[in-house]
């Protein structure tokens, strides 16, 4: 670990610019790697002599170990300075790209994945912390904008732009393309990164680590092979069962511990548990548009990957493009108003892809994905925002890590939900028009989802908060 003794403290008076690039272009491409295989699975396949089933590791081992990481990220932060996890976070994730672009098999291309996403599960709260700690209340909502940016961008461009590459180059240019970005964003860390998080040298509790990886392990595994492996199967069981007993025993003894690895009692605070809540519902409903869609096209509908990549672009441009305006308007008006309307537009848009049909365009699906997205980006970041904005500086990296491992689960238990009830709902003897009505189903699903959400946002109160968060007594 590269080790910096020297901090500065939060909000000091330094260019903010420079650090918010750094900053961005790691969760730039953390977040474009999480994307960028899922068009070239095919050519990997066929190179490396794989079938499908073994193939899909190389997505899900990376969503498990980010999974398994986030959570122990507050500990991290923590015990080591910004910089030195910072570096050696991007450091772990280059060195995991070059094993993927150089592996002559299965084998080090899975260690390749699960080194690019231990880096990358620790960089985007990292990421987050340093953001809400460097700018005032005031002006967190539009720095979050920024960040919702490339959380919109990456993946937008991720699909489009594998399928192009892989068309014209060998699938390893896919991470040849990165790497250069990584290195790079290194150089320009080592130089110009500051000190920003307080270092309080938590204890390491083995048993806690063991917990929190087998628990949100287990439940994220089980969750993104119940969809293909189906909810009654033995390792989706197992892995369940083993997950839930372990998260509870890491629960209870979070609350017993001086010094947490994840601090749960941050639950206390009412609006944080609201908008984490909220920011899961959201995501849910998300998934749909984003793994059902191509789905449908691809399947269903006749279209090719790259077309279903095209089909979803407009709509995460505009989200990416709409979230440093909401940011703003979060710092004016606050989150309430902005998730009322974002998640009735939410509710409406999915409810308008419940009655597609072997008929259906690629403009009727494209148009209705912008405003859907346009209403999440309405959501998504300024409640996180407001939710983050109730915790003092010293929760704060409890805060992220605990809203981005919640995000994870939820999209591993939507992605689940809505692909079972789409395979279980579909009508197989009635043609393409009895499989879109599995499709069709799915989207009522994710549809009473977001009325579950636009309930919730209902009660967001007092989300602009005047001064930094108020702290409330959290007893041992």
């Amino acid at each position: 670990m590269v080790n910096d003794q020297q901090t500065n403290q939060a909000g000091g008076s330094f260019n903010k610019v420079p650090l918010l690039i750094v900053l961005i272009s790691g969760a730039f491409v953390a977040i474009l790697n999480q994307t960028l295989l899922a068009t070239a699975l095919p050519h990997i396949m066929a190179d490396l002599q794989l079938d499908a089933n073994v193939a899909q590791w190389l997505q899900s081992i990376f969503m498990l170990v980010n999974g398994i990481m986030i959570p122990i990220t507050a500990f991290l932060i923590g015990r080591f300075t910004t910089r030195g996890l910072f570096l050696t976070a991007m450091g772990v994730f280059a060195l995991g790209t070059v094993i993927c672009a150089i592996a002559p098999n299965f084998g080090f291309l899975m260690v390749g994945r699960i080194a690019q996403a231990a880096g990358a599960g620790i960089i985007m709260p990292l990421m987050q912390t340093i953001l809400f700690l460097i700018f005032p209340i005031e002006k967190r909502g539009s720095a979050m904008g920024m960040f919702g940016l490339i959380i919109a961008f990456a993946p937008a461009i991720g699909p489009t732009l594998s399928g192009w590459l892989v068309e014209q180059f060998p699938w390893r240019s896919l991470f040849y393309v990165i790497l250069p970005i990584v290195i790079l964003d290194i150089i320009v860390a080592y130089f110009i990164l500051k000190n920003i998080t307080k270092r309080t040298f938590p204890k390491l509790d083995i048993l806690s680590i063991i917990l929190s990886t087998l628990g949100f392990g287990g439940l994220l595994y089980g969750f993104s092979t119940a969809g293909n492996s189906g909810w009654a199967s033995i390792q989706v069981v197992a892995s369940m069962v083993v997950g839930a007993i372990a998260l509870t025993w890491f629960i209870i003894r979070q609350l017993k511990l001086e010094q947490p690895i994840l601090e749960f009692r941050i639950f206390k605070y009412k609006v944080f548990t609201l908008t984490t809540a909220l920011g899961m519902v959201v995501f849910v409903a998300m998934i749909g548009g984003a793994v059902i869609l191509p789905l449908l096209m691809q399947n269903m509908l006749g279209f090719t990957a790259f077309e279903s990549g095209l089909m979803l672009l407009p709509g995460a441009l505009l989200m990416g493009i709409m979230n440093p305006i909401t940011g703003k308007l979060f710092d004016k008006f606050g989150a309430r108003w902005l998730a009322i309307i974002g998640l009735s537009m939410v509710v409406i848009t999915t409810f308008m892809f419940t009655n597609l049909d072997a008929q259906t365009t690629f403009w009727y699906l494209a148009i209705v994905n912008v405003f859907r997205m346009a209403g999440v980006a309405m959501v998504m970041m300024p409640v996180t925002t407001a939710g983050l904005n109730q915790l003092p500086s010293d929760l704060i990296p409890h805060g992220t890590a605990m809203n981005n491992t919640m995000r994870q689960v939820a999209g591993a238990v939507g992605t689940a939900l809505l692909v079972t009830v789409m395979t279980t709902s579909a009508i197989p003897d009635q043609g393409i028009n009895g499989m879109i009505h599995g499709v069709n189903v799915s989207f009522i699903v994710a549809g009473i989802t977001a009325i579950i959400g636009l309930v919730l946002a209902f009660f967001i109160k007092n989300s602009r908060p005047e001064g930094e968060g108020k702290k409330i007594k959290i007893g041992r």
